[in-house]
């Protein structure tokens, strides 16, 4: 008998659910303290919790019999990841259960944007009749722009479909045929703004992601544009948005999601041209009762057969194991990193190939890690060798693998190559004492690299002077050169420089080593 413990509120059917297994006995108890959890925990194989339940690593080295952590929702920052590993228990969260209830509020929010029927609402109540005041605009025939065409962002493209709208969207992680698929045209993120007439965002709060709208985004907007947030607070730049709608240079905004919440002192409150909610995206009913039947689906699904969907950590492996990979994990994680900031277009396809040594180990953790550096840092959710390869699949990206003993020169060597739609990139990497990582390869160009910290890679012009401008420019910014590889020129009279610096560069400075007449390109990587 598998007993499993649920201490947050679920829905009635989640519960009734699990009431139906056979094989399963549950027992709820909320509002625990952590020692009171750590109490009881020792009998349950599975915990079920929502945002209330702290599961800390006291919690879970109490729990000697725990195999798995489920969440009903999306943010797991209630719960010990690390200890939760160590322990070898799993968590897991539901984070398309509330998909469809955040793409209706956004729909929703359009609607009321383009009909005035917060303001209509009030006015009525007021005892006025303003209809001339509150003239509408329809949605038919217009340009819905999706910024994020993750789960939610599908939908709404859906949606917008079924109201006879033209859909573009913008996701530089997502394959071209994933957007035909779903009705959307694929547009980068100038022409996204440009074109809008009702903007959507439907994308993670990341380093690269905030602000993304920011005041030169809502320059290039229409003044007829109308701009929804059911994402998260920080997409958008709130002073630079409260200038555009008092000036009128878009028509109006809703939000449910602000940088600080609730947003108490913000001077959008002012505006009579925008729509408040109070973070509602996942407030419905269905959306309750969803979370609650797939977190209780899949824990029954983990205790009876092992298979853990949306798993959010790493099983333990065994010390063989882990000994034996970990450095052909770590090096195609760091391929995989550097990869991503070389491309800027979505990935369609991803092929990992082993050679020498690294084919003597399984080629699956490694093409994993491949993938998990190469998304990882780019979604909302944690991105691992356990849900690495279902994240793949939606986003639109096909592996290939391959292997051979055969060493190509290198004791062991890793290649990994991203194809776009209209192009390739290609590195390869091998170790150094089957421990040190290093980058041999940028597709033809043969470059040796410590791959750590801040490294600038260009392509440029083989001729002199170059090293010496970029140098000067790093010189002027106060930032020293720790590391500097050159490529010998290929049949285009072109090399490739890697630089390893002290700090990362600002916008402005990359921009400088960019205007640098010889430089083809120039691109920054952290690792």
């Amino acid at each position: 008998m598998k007993k499993i413990l649920i201490s947050d509120k679920l829905a009635e059917d989640g519960i009734n659910f699990l009431n139906a297994q056979e094989g399963i006995q549950i027992h709820i108890q909320t509002g625990l303290s952590e020692d009171e959890l750590c109490e009881i925990i020792p009998e349950f194989d599975a915990l079920l919790i929502r945002s209330d339940t702290q599961v800390t690593a006291k919690v879970l080295k109490a729990a000697t019999r725990l195999k798995v952590v489920g969440r009903a929702g999306i943010g797991v920052d209630n719960v010990d990841l690390n200890a939760a590993t160590e322990q070898g228990v799993i968590v897991m969260n539901t984070p398309d259960a509330n998909a469809t209830t955040t793409a209706e509020l956004a729909i929703a929010h359009m609607f009321s944007l383009s009909r005035n029927l917060p303001f209509a609402n009030q006015s009525v109540r007021d005892g006025k009749w303003e209809r001339s005041k509150l003239m509408g605009a329809e949605i038919a025939h217009k340009t819905l722009a999706v910024l994020g065409f993750g789960t939610i962002g599908r939908i709404v493209a859906q949606r917008g479909n079924g109201l006879g709208m033209r859909v573009i969207a913008y996701d530089p992680f997502v394959a071209p045929d994933v957007f035909a698929k779903h009705g959307a045209e694929m547009v980068d993120l100038e022409a996204l703004v440009k074109q809008a007439d009702y903007l959507t965002l439907h994308c993670p709060l990341l380093e690269k992601t905030k602000n993304i709208i920011g005041r030169d985004q809502l320059a290039m907007m229409k003044k007829s544009a109308r701009l929804i947030n059911c994402a998260r607070g920080g997409l958008v730049d709130e002073s630079g948005l409260y200038d555009a709608l008092k000036e009128g240079r878009i028509a109006g905004a809703a939000l449910d999601v602000y940088e600080q919440e609730p947003p108490k002192d913000s001077p959008l409150l002012t505006l009579d041209n925008v729509v408040f909610t109070p973070h509602l995206g996942a407030s419905t009913k269905e959306a309750q009762v969803a979370v609650s039947v797939e977190i209780a689906r899949q824990a029954v699904k983990y205790l009876q057969t092992g298979e853990a969907v949306n798993a959010l950590n790493l099983p333990r492996l065994s010390a063989e194991e882990l000994s034996k990979a970990q450095p052909f994990m770590n090096l195609a994680n760091i391929l995989g990193k550097v990869l991503v900031g070389l491309i800027d277009q979505p990935i369609q396809k991803l092929e990992v190939a082993v050679y020498g040594k690294a084919a003597e180990v399984k080629i699956r953790p490694i093409s994993a890690e491949a993938m998990v550096g190469l998304l990882g840092g780019q979604l909302s959710t944690p991105v691992n060798r356990v849900n690495v390869e279902n994240i793949a699949k939606r986003q639109g990206i096909t592996l290939i693998e391959s292997q051979t003993e055969e060493s190509e020169g290198y004791q062991s060597l890793i290649k990994i190559t991203g194809h776009c739609a209209d192009k390739s990139v290609s590195l390869a990497g091998t170790l150094l004492g089957n421990q040190h990582p290093r980058l041999v390869s940028i597709n033809h160009f043969e470059i040796e690299v410590v791959p750590e910290g801040a490294l600038l890679i260009t392509r440029h012009d083989d001729k002199p002077g170059v090293i010496a401008a970029i140098s000067s420019i790093l010189g002027v910014a106060n930032i020293n050169i720790t590391r500097m590889q050159v490529s010998i020129a290929d049949e285009h009279q072109l090399a490739m420089m890697v630089i390893s610096v002290s700090d990362p560069l600002s916008e402005q400075v990359l921009k400088s080593v960019c205007e640098v007449p010889a430089v083809h390109t120039a691109r920054q990587i952290a690792l």
